[in-house]
């Protein structure tokens, strides 16, 4: 580059020397001289380091720099590529003149759509082509590429950001491409990483490109035998298949679950001071663990205990730590902001993607705020920790300060490549922030970002201390257990909140289950009176109570992401990717947080399940990971681990097509005969499931839906009707389900196909002429919108009450439900904020601010 810039640096000079003089006045010339000196120094500057060599040095890089203060062509010049036009927005802040940062925006070459792409008989050979719609794009960078001195791949730190990279390196054919990666969008990281570049790692592309193949030979092969067997428009998959077969197991194993009776025992208590009582537990009866199974041994037990005498046998005093979680990794951030802000997990990742890559922060403009979002390691950088110890100490005080770091063990399978997510710096604590995102309206992104800060602040912290006291009560041959705990030192607790984390739930729910009877009382606050040994009691009250077991609870996003880490099933980077797909396919349904199976994701993954047992084992997808992992390192080879695959799967495929039934032209008989024609109901597969068709068709064309009782036999779910006319042949109106939620059909259908949505009693308040509907959104979740559609585009996702706000008078309210208040009712005019609470009766919600009229 040395000779290069030597040759440009001569070439210039020649041609000033060449160039014809302007005249000039002596006003002007005196004005240009300094800019004129200026000019000459640098010349010089640049011929010495021309002819010393020095010219691969980089410039400096200033963080407030202007755009192009150097002009193209008077010194070095450098092309940045990144992958998001928002990232290259702040990476360009900490790089002056000499710069040029564009963004790919993602992954610019491909397998191709509508082929397979991959030569299975020649080593499977990929055939990459470049994405559609990305030529300009591309052009651009390659145009850009001809006139740089250098050019840095700075594509995301993962594998897949090395794919990228290599495939923009190939695309754009520079002899001086290098690869530059970091976890934060600083100025120190991003100045390390330019005067540090490196090669690509062709171990790292190998196993993105191996995951690619795989996922291709699978899901181009699976898929159109779905298509052929069940419905067009199918899809299968190498993880997404085994993240259904999870959901259908779970749903099966909540159908044959048989619940059993059991009942618990506590005694109300007083002690030897007096008021207030406490409650304790019946943990043994003649010194053995005591299952009550039924009423009458409980109520025998009950008539006992009313004459015997309680008094303390032992009492246990001790203090109890609480150690503050780890740093966020993704999957973990995933389930907290399940958990705490009721997110998606897709939504979670695409606001942690913008915390990433910059948020405008007025005059300090375009500003990252979180590390890499993608990782699967719990370790923080020494400057990072360094940094929120100070501030832990002057803030919060020494003694919630650990003598020491804390440092957290990542697992075993965690790739290691980059940080736990944390914020990038300490200088933007939530509060100064805050008005920055109010002024977007992004306060759930805003809510996101503090997560993570009272996270990695509290991970540095000391541990809550708990005086825990537990007391072991006799009364004749029973013995029963209290427990209370008082927070003597919040610890970490002062920055992160008292709630249990998924790691906590989990440990508890598996002391519980090994019968530790401190397990219920680990959480407990409220402490127990005064007791001590040999103290006589008061019984107050025996309070038994009838219970039966439950089910498995059906997976939310926070537990099947839970699920799947814990199975290593695919990476943490692609499960919100996964939960989306599985959904949009409507293989499953998330009613009221839950998953659950779809009629068409229990065919699909039985018919799969039965003929790729060996490809949808949740064992072997976990095992491929490994391989992968295993190809990240050097360890195999990416061709070999293929050909181990793929002889075994091709096997299976052919005996699939021959094998797996062919649902779409299934009929089952029944003996169900049809009100309108007399023939016989067969059962068919369509797109809402299973129905009832009359085998008389085309010529009857009568369906019903139908479900199936206790002892599997088949009952017809009646149509629902309603009070409505049809307004064009006058028959009664009747509800029906299709893709998009329930609507109103005339009962004359297929002679009259008259069909209109369901009013919710609400005029719409937008367009005053029409009136909203329950509907179903692609993705299964229901929302409010008007009838008038696509004329009207208002939509809510609550449910809009008939009643005006009498604050603002806005025409509606909305009913809205959160986990931490519940049920409640709000004007949809945020600058309003006029909210009221709903009431509670016998579990039904009511509003105590209705009128009884309504």
């Amino acid at each position: 580059m040395a000779t290069r810039t030597k040759k440009k640096a001569e070439e210039t000079e020649a041609t000033e020397e060449k160039a014809p003089r302007k005249a000039t006045t002596g006003r002007t010339t005196a004005k240009k001289k300094p800019a004129a000196k200026k000019a000459a120094k640098k010349k010089t500057a640049a011929r010495r380091r021309a002819a010393k060599g020095e010219d691969d040095a980089l410039p400096t890089v200033e963080a407030d720099a202007e755009e192009e203060v150097t002009p193209r062509g008077k010194g070095p010049h450098y092309l940045v590529v990144v992958e998001s036009p928002a990232k290259a927005k702040t990476i360009k802040k900490y790089l002056g003149s000499g710069y040029t940062v564009k963004a790919s925006v993602g992954h610019v070459k491909d397998l191709p759509k509508s082929k397979m792409g991959v030569d299975v008989e020649h080593d499977f050979q990929p055939e990459y082509e470049v994405i559609k719609g990305k030529e300009k794009v591309l052009n651009e960078l390659k145009k850009m590429a001809k006139s740089a001195d250098k050019v840095f791949l700075a594509t995301d730190p993962d594998r897949e950001g090395e794919a990228i990279a290599w495939h923009i390196k190939e695309e754009l054919a520079h002899p001086d491409a290098l690869r530059v990666t970091f976890n934060e969008i600083t100025k120190k990281a991003i100045q390390e990483a330019i005067a540090q570049p490196r090669e690509l790692n062709q171990d790292n592309y190998d196993s993105q490109q191996t995951r690619r193949i795989l996922d291709r030979l699978v899901g181009y092969q699976i898929s159109p035998l779905l298509w052929q067997k069940i419905r067009r428009g199918l899809s299968a998959g190498r993880v997404q298949s085994v993240a259904v077969r999870l959901i259908v197991e779970r749903e099966a194993e909540i159908k044959a679950f048989v619940p059993e009776e059991y009942w618990t025992l506590d005694a109300l208590l007083e002690g030897p001071s007096g008021p207030p009582p406490f409650k304790a537990k019946l943990s043994k009866v003649d010194g053995k663990k005591v299952e009550l199974k039924d009423r009458a041994v409980t109520e025998g037990l009950v008539a006992e205990l009313q004459k015997a005498d309680f008094a303390v046998s032992k009492v246990d005093r001790r203090e109890r730590r609480r150690n503050a979680p780890a740093p966020f990794i993704t999957s973990k951030l995933q389930q907290e902001a399940a958990n705490r802000l009721s997110f998606t997990a897709k939504k979670t990742m695409t606001l942690a993607q913008k915390l990433y890559e910059g948020v405008p922060l007025g005059e300090e403009g375009q500003t990252a705020l979180i590390t890499y979002m993608r990782t699967d390691s719990t370790r923080l950088s020494d400057d990072a920790v360094k940094q929120v110890r100070e501030m832990i100490g002057a803030k919060y005080g020494a003694e919630y300060l650990p003598e020491e770091a804390v440092v957290y063990k990542s697992r075993k399978s965690a790739q290691d490549a980059h940080e736990a997510i944390r914020p990038t710096s300490l200088e933007y604590p939530p509060e100064r922030v805050r008005p920055f995102f109010e002024a977007m309206d992004e306060q759930d992104m805003f809510r996101l970002y503090e997560l993570i800060w009272n996270r990695f602040v509290a991970c540095q912290m000391k541990p809550a201390v708990y005086d825990q006291t537990s007391a072991d009560i006799t009364a004749g041959r029973a013995t029963f257990r209290a427990s209370g705990s008082t927070l003597k030192f919040p610890g970490y607790l002062a920055v992160y909140g008292a709630g249990l984390t998924p790691e906590e739930e989990a440990e508890k729910e598996k002391a519980k289950a090994a019968g530790d009877e401190n397990a219920d009382g680990a959480d407990a606050v409220g402490d127990l009176p005064v007791l001590n040994d040999g103290d006589r009691l008061g019984l107050q009250k025996l309070l038994h109570e009838q219970h039966f077991t439950q089910p498995p609870p059906r997976f939310s996003e926070a537990t099947l992401v839970k699920e799947l880490e814990e199975k290593g099933i695919g990476r943490p980077s692609t499960y919100a990717a996964i939960l989306s797909t599985i959904q949009d396919k409507k293989y499953v349904e998330k009613l009221e947080g839950r998953f659950r199976p779809t009629d068409l994701g229990q065919m699909t993954n039985e018919m799969l399940v039965k003929h790729f047992p060996h490809e949808l084992d949740v064992t072997f997808t976990a095992t491929m990971e490994e391989k992968l992992d295993q190809i990240s390192d050097g360890g195999t080879s990416w061709k070999a681990v293929l050909h181990d695959f793929y002889g075994p799967f091709k096997e299976t495929l052919e005996k699939a097509k021959a094998e797996m039934r062919d649902v779409k032209r299934e009929e089952i008989k029944t003996d169900i005969a049809c009100e309108k024609c007399g023939s016989h109901f067969v059962i068919k597969f369509g797109k809402m499931g299973h129905f009832l068709a009359c085998s008389n068709y085309p010529d009857c064309k009568n369906t019903k839906d139908f479900k199936r009782d206790a002892e599997g036999k088949i009952v017809i779910v009646e149509e629902e009707t309603t009070d409505e006319l049809c307004e064009k042949c006058g028959k009664p109106m009747v509800i029906k389900r299709g893709r998009f939620g329930r609507f109103m059909a005339c009962s004359g259908y297929p002679d009259c196909k008259t069909s209109k949505p369901i009013s919710i009693g609400v005029g719409c308040p937008e367009c005053k002429q029409g009136y909203l509907t329950e509907r179903r959104s692609g993705r299964g979740k229901i929302f409010f919108g008007c009838n008038r559609y696509p004329d009207c585009r208002f939509a809510a996702w609550d449910r809009p009450l008939a009643e005006s706000c009498p604050q603002c008078a806005s025409p509606y309210l909305l009913q809205k439900f959160s986990k931490r208040d519940g049920a409640y009712i709000a004007c949809p005019n945020k600058e309003c904020g006029y909210r009221r609470e709903v009431a509670e009766q016998g579990g039904v919600p009511t509003d105590p601010g209705a009128s009884s009229a309504a």
